[in-house]
């Protein structure tokens, strides 16, 4: 009588340097898995393109009844349109994007004037590389007063505007604040001053405060 071969034995024409070759596919499955998960879906995400361009009539959600006018033909890549969701004006963020220049709006809490949020800003991150130092203001179609700050450097332009976004003066302090970011390549911002100073003119507080 023939004793019956133990269960783990793994007959010759089956075995690959001592390993059972059955096995194979269903790991090299997994591994193939594995792989798409951890490096091709970010690299397919990174690769397509955004596609929600902005369009005639639409609206940025600042939170409490504040928005901003978008330029039309712009990639938003963040952010709410106005009647599509529910936003704070403390935590905002929005980007919008074109080519090689980047518009980003971000919402805080904060006491004090836009002066000081500029302030506090540079503070925390440095100051951008080719600060002049020098600062204007920006006023907006709707009344709103922010601080501006621009620089330029051989990585591009960049502009930062402080807003507090209150509608009445003796609210400014205790409102919201909001900071709008242009980022642009070399030699750039030239072309687009004209949108962006649109765009800057077209930011409103809501209408209760």
């Amino acid at each position: 009588m023939t004793d019956a071969a133990p269960r783990e034995w793994v007959p010759v024409e089956h075995r690959f340097l001592g390993l059972d070759r059955r096995t194979f596919a269903p790991a090299l499955s997994v591994l193939v898995i594995a792989l798409l998960l951890l490096y091709g879906l970010p690299a397919l995400n990174a690769a397509i393109p955004w596609h929600n361009e902005i369009r005639a009539g639409d609206v940025l959600d600042l939170g409490d009844g504040a928005t901003a006018v978008p330029p039309v033909g712009w990639q938003l890549e963040g952010g709410t349109l106005a009647g599509t969701g529910s936003v704070s004006p403390s935590s905002v963020q929005v980007q919008l994007a074109s080519g090689g220049a980047t518009i980003t709006l971000r919402g805080t809490s904060f006491t004090g004037t836009a002066d000081a949020f500029l302030d506090q800003v540079q503070r925390s991150e440095g100051s951008p590389p080719g600060v002049d130092g020098s600062r204007g203001t920006v006023t907006t179609a709707s009344g709103l007063v922010g601080v501006a700050q621009g620089s330029t450097s051989p990585n591009g332009d960049a502009l930062d505007v402080a807003f507090k976004m209150a509608g009445a003066s003796g609210e400014a302090e205790a409102a919201p604040a909001l900071l709008v970011r242009v980022r642009t390549a070399p030699g750039q911002f030239e072309r687009l001053q004209d949108t962006v100073a649109t765009f800057l003119r077209g930011i409103a507080p809501g209408a209760s405060r």
